[in-house]
């Protein structure tokens, strides 16, 4: 799960799993960076790969996830 802000920005996360120490990285560089959810929707996210996770997270924050 992404948590963002009133304007999309990127202030937390939520992950869990076996593969969750290679996953926060990406949302710990987008809230280091001030970035919104749609920089991450727009990152190219190698198929198939647990980092697909996160851009599924990035849509989810405007209701636009594709497998839900």
């Amino acid at each position: 799960k992404i948590i963002v802000g009133q304007y999309g920005e990127i202030i937390g996360g939520h992950i869990f799993g076996s593969d969750a120490s290679e996953l926060i990285g990406e949302i710990c560089l987008g809230i280091a960076m001030e970035g919104l959810a749609e920089d991450i929707i727009h990152t190219v996210h190698a198929h198939p790969t647990m980092h697909e996770a996160i851009h599924e997270a990035a849509l989810a924050t405007q209701g636009r996830v594709i497998h839900g």
